[in-house]
């Protein structure tokens, strides 16, 4: 029987962006098998292996993790291997490195954005783009999901097959029904907003990266003008309440509401006016599509991932400063029929479906 294997550093990344490929493998009559250090079950996977993976690069669990990963990939002998994560692509591809040349194994590796970028910290370019570099060699092929890291990785790096495929896919079908208003306004009632409130949305890790402190210097000139402005920012907490902090500092408390984690994104997108991106760099936001197939007008900042999606005043539009984003979000409110109509007659939008992406991932899989 042929076998595939997937790795990444956590179980999470799997279960959100990969199962769908998994099922691809199950149903062409593949073993599939997946390595991440979790415990988590995975649907459509015949074997799971949990390895010593570490997201840092100075771990020294990682070189464990390749020992335990070259066992497996001797002892299995997988006609594809996929591996996804900067540490899960490192550990992957050293691991079989032998398994290429003894059993033909291909060997493909996804780089959901590399951590070396235009205005990255020099300390990125330093460490990450030489092992990036150095690895590609190991690669028989490289996906990349934006233009800049394409570009990069076309003119300086080794691997002779390298793709631009637009993300991971989204599934279309999520988005498309509707709400009731009085299901809208139990939702809304239920967070602790009003009817008459104007709802921006950011669903994304609270994080540095994500940069949503850009997001509450922006409320704090906004509520001054209008208090019906309200900010919901969804996703699990990664700076240890800095935010809440400083929400609570400026009385912002009755304007941003704090969410979590949920499950029910495509209801909240729903009963939003407007979804907000303030990121420093992406790979390609899946929180920004999922805006735009919802039928959202889309506001983000100028970074390599928002702007491989949003064309400024074509599909949405791209800021590059606190005052730019202040200015939008009130012309968003004030000419609202004119600014939720922009990307309704866009379709380039499909591109970045799971259908679309599925057939771009099925020709890469049986590619010669």
């Amino acid at each position: 029987m042929k076998k595939v294997l997937f790795t990444a550093t956590v179980d999470i990344h799997i279960l959100q962006f990969h199962l769908p490929y998994l099922k691809y493998f199950k149903e062409q009559g593949y073993e599939v098998h997946v390595a991440t250090n979790g415990n988590d079950k995975i649907p459509y996977c015949d074997k799971k292996h949990k390895i010593n993976f570490e997201r840092s690069p100075i771990k020294i669990n990682n070189l464990k993790a390749i020992e335990q990963l070259k066992k497996i990939i001797e002892e299995e002998k997988f006609e594809i291997i996929h591996c996804h994560t900067p540490m899960g692509g490192v550990v992957t591809r050293l691991a079989a490195k032998k398994a290429r040349e003894r059993y033909n194994t291909k060997v493909i590796y996804t780089a959901h954005g590399f951590h070396f970028y235009k205005g990255a910290p020099l300390f990125n370019w330093l460490i990450f783009y030489p092992i990036e570099k150095w690895l590609s060699k190991y690669t028989d092929t490289l996906i990349t999901i934006n233009e800049e890291d394409f570009n990069i990785a076309k003119k300086k790096f080794k691997t002779k097959d390298i793709e631009l495929v637009h993300g991971v896919g989204v599934d279309i079908n999520k988005f498309d029904f509707e709400m009731s208003e009085s299901e809208k306004y139990k939702l809304r009632q239920s967070i602790g907003l009003k009817t008459n409130d104007f709802v921006m949305i950011y669903v994304a890790e609270l994080s540095k990266r994500k940069n949503q402190e850009m997001l509450l210097n922006a409320m704090k000139r906004l509520i001054k003008k209008d208090k019906t402005i309200k900010l919901l920012l969804v996703g699990k907490d990664s700076l240890n309440g800095k935010l809440q902090r400083i929400v609570k500092k400026n009385k912002l408390e009755n304007n941003v509401f704090f969410l979590g984690y949920r499950n029910d994104i495509p209801e909240l997108l729903k009963i939003s006016n407007l979804l907000v991106s303030t990121s420093r760099q992406e790979g390609l936001p899946v929180n920004v599509m999922e805006g735009l197939m919802s039928g959202l007008p889309v506001i983000v900042t100028n970074c390599r991932g928002n702007r491989d999606i949003i064309q400024n005043e074509k599909n949405g539009f791209v800021v590059e400063n606190v005052e730019q984003l202040t200015e939008k979000i009130i012309q968003a409110k004030e000419n609202y029929e004119e600014i939720y109509n922009i990307n309704k007659n866009h379709t380039e939008i499909e591109k970045f479906s799971l259908e679309n992406v599925m057939k771009e991932m099925v020709n890469i899989y049986t590619k010669g």
